[in-house]
């Protein structure tokens, strides 16, 4: 998928001024998300199963606190087709941490997940950044498929292991967690 850069300041408010590098795919603009982008990222969640859908406050927290760790793919015609979010374990500055990946059936079979990966990682923010690491089901393929497939374009290796049992969820209906572990990796440049 071709991107071209473009340098933008996505600002939500004054508070969470956190500038961004945006990225045109053919088909997206790849950007941080902004605090009004909340609601519709909280419909794409919920567009997705077998993702988690969290509170509305959680998705208007990720876009407010969040955005430079975060990515949105927006269509040309103004949809929100795809959303990353993630973050930086406090103590780990070198790891990206990714919680959820969600691309609408209408723009699935074209990548837009692994471009919404490549444009974080090309963040000047996330430089430091030579560790991704996520939580995928046993059964959730295109996760895993995605995943492998950054880990041999970064020339990394990818592992895994047990992180949250099906116990850890006290009772829900949820699959056993597997931590995908991709790293280390050279800085992604630009």
């Amino acid at each position: 998928m071709r991107t071209i850069d473009t340098e933008t300041r996505t600002t939500s408010s004054p508070q969470s001024a956190a500038p961004g590098a945006a990225r045109q795919t053919e088909s997206h603009l790849l950007r941080a998300p902004r605090l009004n982008d909340g609601a519709a990222i909280h419909r794409l969640v919920a567009d997705c199963p077998p993702l988690d859908l969290n509170s509305l406050y959680a998705y208007l927290l990720l876009c407010e606190h969040h955005g430079a760790t975060c990515v949105l793919a927006e269509s040309a015609g103004g949809s929100i087709d795809g959303f990353i979010s993630a973050y930086q374990p406090p103590t780990r500055q070198d790891v990206l941490f990714v919680w959820q990946v969600a691309v609408h059936e209408r723009a699935r079979g074209q990548k837009l997940a692994r471009a919404m990966l490549n444009a974080l990682l090309r963040r000047d923010a996330l430089s430091q950044v030579r560790h991704l690491e996520t939580t995928v089901g046993p059964d959730n393929h295109a996760s895993r498929r995605t995943f492998a497939g950054l880990a041999a374009e970064l020339g990394a290796h990818i592992a895994e292991q047990p992180y949250f049992d099906r116990q850890t969820f006290g009772g829900a209906d949820h699959d056993d967690e597997m931590l995908l572990k991709i790293g280390p990796f050279a800085p992604v440049s630009n």
